[in-house]
């Protein structure tokens, strides 16, 4: 009896082992368990840790629920400013509800990956290059909401949508690369014009300053002098000397004004012609003195214009000689 006793038992013991060996379940940190009891919900998701379900009748499903990051392949498309592009972009996204992503949709990483791949292709045909190339952030949240808003539905939630690379036609690429370098041409020459405007401004400033100061010019000339001299060449230097060069100006600003301010000047008579005329008319010591008068007064212009010349023609034969030498 006793022995009967002992068997049952171990008879039980072992069953029950083998009941907990079919029955027991470990369910991981990052996983939860949904369990289909005869092919319907059964309960509650299961936690992580140990769990038992009922051997044959019900079965777990292990749904991870760490965050999946998932390629999305190279999509071509064209722009809405007619520019063939290919574009790929990668999608972060994890399970939420793992009943929903086990009943709801037969393979939620696919169908995930489906609607990616339409939801950049319409992104491509709804915006331009350039917001493609330099507003990336805005079609990002663009590309993550119509991403979101089905999977949402499945027990997925898009964490984030990322473009990767827009890849563009050769063609496409030298024309960009001929408008990047006008631009660039453009920019340098502006900013050259606007150098030179200034560097003018300094020079008239200078200018400005020298004419006031003369000493400051004849300074700045004997510095370019030594400049000149400074270096090993057979360059000869011959400056003109600035009151010269002043002595002259004003000659040529008194010239006009004393032919505006004059009449024609009657014609000239020498002193010769002067005492032949006073002998003719036999006058007497006061026609004399009148006739020596009036050729005192033509000899004095006679000789102011000849006085000018000469200078000139001095200044002439200076530059003249310098040239030659």
């Amino acid at each position: 009896m006793v022995e009967e006793l002992l068997g049952a038992a171990a008879g039980v013991a072992a069953a029950g082992l083998v009941y907990v060996a079919a029955a027991a379940r470990v369910v991981k940190q990052y996983e939860r368990g949904v369990v289909l009891r005869l092919g319907r919900l059964a309960g509650d998701v299961r936690a992580p840790g140990f769990t038992l379900i009922v051997p044959i009748v019900d079965r777990l499903h292990k749904i991870n629920m760490q965050i999946v990051t998932m390629p999305v392949p190279a999509q071509e498309g064209i722009t809405r400013d007619n520019v063939t592009v290919r574009v790929d972009a990668v999608v972060y996204f994890k399970v939420v509800d793992p009943a929903s992503a086990l009943v709801k949709v037969e393979d939620y990483k696919y169908a995930v990956s489906q609607m990616a791949q339409t939801s950049l292709r319409s992104i491509i045909g709804k915006s331009d290059l350039d917001d493609l190339l330099s507003n990336r952030e805005k079609l990002n949240q663009g590309l993550e909401l119509m991403i979101d808003s089905p999977a949402i539905g499945w027990g997925v939630q898009v964490d984030r949508v990322e473009i990767k690379d827009v890849s563009l036609p050769e063609s496409m690429k030298r024309s960009m690369a001929r408008q990047a370098e006008a631009d660039r041409e453009r920019r340098a020459r502006i900013i050259n014009a606007d150098a030179e405007l200034q560097a003018s401004r300094k020079l008239a400033e200078a200018a400005h300053q020298m004419a006031d100061a003369p000493s400051a010019l004849q300074l700045r000339l004997l510095q370019t002098v030594m400049a000149v001299a400074a270096e090993k060449n057979s360059t000869l230097v011959l400056p003109i000397p600035v009151e010269l060069l002043r002595f002259l100006e004003r000659g040529a600003e008194e010239t006009p004004a004393k032919h505006d301010g004059k009449q024609s000047p009657a014609p000239k008579r020498d002193a010769g012609h002067a005492l032949e005329e006073s002998a003719d008319t036999g006058a007497g010591p006061s026609a004399g003195r009148d006739a020596d008068t009036d050729v005192a007064q033509d000899a004095e212009h006679a000789v102011e214009p000849l006085a000018e010349r000469d200078v000139e023609r001095t200044v002439d034969d200076i530059i003249e000689d310098a040239t030659e030498k």
